[in-house]
């Protein structure tokens, strides 16, 4: 699996099940509930089709059993990349300061976060993977957010340095999560309320769950 290469050059030090047993993992959370959607980034996307290999095998020995499932990925934010690494996938595992957004991040580190992100010197805002990968990802982010095209972006910008776009883009983030965080703000300040939500949630999940897991028992003669 591509994930597992690319992050046990990162961290060799740091090899362990959790990371080799992952894709697998995945595919057993999709395949237990039987989902035939999957909302999943690009880089998720190899996950998505080992699962689909898996259903897709059991099925041919054991009979229909499970749902094959289709990928749904945005296109505008299929593969975010970092705002210090714009080569890299952001990851909330980064090392590198500033480099990811987090959903819980208040307004002001966001904005500080945008403002030092990497660009290029020509303070242009002009769409180019290649040359200005930094103010690429930042357009894309604007743009999954707005829905405006790229040739939109690059014509409200038209002029414009790279300071204005910095702030424009956090702004846009900032208010994206604003109701996210209202609700966060909501149920953690009322923890039996929260406490009422996962327990009901996992008894929703169990009971679907048992079901589909009770059914590959009896098809591979397993005592259930």
């Amino acid at each position: 699996m591509t994930q597992f290469k690319d992050k046990s050059a990162k961290h060799a030090d740091n090899i362990n099940s959790g990371l080799f047993t992952y894709p697998v993992l995945m595919a057993a959370d999709i395949l237990l509930y039987k989902a035939d959607l999957v909302p999943v980034g690009e880089d998720q996307r190899q996950h998505l089709e080992l699962t689909r290999d898996i259903a897709e095998r059991f099925n041919n020995i054991y009979g229909n059993t499970f749902v094959i499932p289709e990928g749904y990925t945005e296109k505008s934010s299929a593969r975010v990349m970092g705002l210090q690494s714009p080569e890299s996938k952001m990851s909330k595992s980064s090392a590198i300061e500033n480099d990811s957004i987090f959903l819980n991040d208040d307004a002001d580190t966001i904005l500080k976060k945008f403002k030092k992100s990497v660009t290029d010197s020509e303070n242009v805002v002009r769409f180019d993977r290649e040359n200005k990968p930094g103010i690429s990802n930042l357009m894309l982010i604007y743009q999954s957010i707005t829905g405006k095209t790229i040739e939109e972006i690059e014509k409200e910008f038209e002029g414009k340095g790279y300071g204005d776009f910095k702030t424009k883009v956090a702004e846009s983030v900032i208010e994206e999560l604003k109701p996210l965080h209202e609700k966060y703000k909501e149920l953690i300040e009322n923890p039996d309320y929260l406490e009422s939500i996962y327990k009901k949630g996992a008894e929703k999940a169990r009971v679907i769950s048992r079901k589909t897991l009770k059914e590959v028992y009896e098809k591979i003669g397993l005592v259930w």
